[in-house]
């Protein structure tokens, strides 16, 4: 049930969509998160190109999951104006590490509607930390 009483998550405000996604995605509930936030028509762009709807959602999250496996992530810095939003992040794993992650996201009628991806995969090398 949304903070507000209402019943229906489409019904949620903007900033709560995106709460609720930095919350699950935190929490490694990654399909939950796309099943309740990301619209089925959700556009994504990310330097690999185009990726459509929830089955394009996944496929990007499998990626990030195999370049930086195990990953604890960081939210560096949210930015919000209206329906349009902007988090940056890091990442470290064992293998490999991201300083430079940003996304931004459009959110309408509770859904998650177009995002935009970029971060650059550092691979460490023996001895780092």
């Amino acid at each position: 049930m949304a903070s507000d009483g209402v019943d229906d998550p489409r019904a949620r405000p903007p900033a709560e969509v995106f709460d609720d996604h930095l919350r699950l995605s935190a929490q490694g509930r990654f399909e939950e998160d796309i099943e309740r936030n990301l619209s089925p028509e959700c556009v994504v762009l990310e330097r690999r190109g185009v990726f459509h709807g929830r089955e394009g959602a996944r496929q990007l999250a499998r990626y990030l999951a195999e370049e930086v496996p195990d990953a604890r992530y960081t939210y560096v810095r949210q930015l919000a104006e209206g329906r349009v939003f902007m988090l940056e992040w890091t990442a470290d794993s064992d293998l490999a590490r991201v300083r430079d992650g940003v996304d931004s996201y459009v959110i309408e009628d509770g859904w998650i509607v177009a995002q935009t991806i970029h971060y650059t995969v550092e691979p460490k090398t023996g001895g780092e930390s």
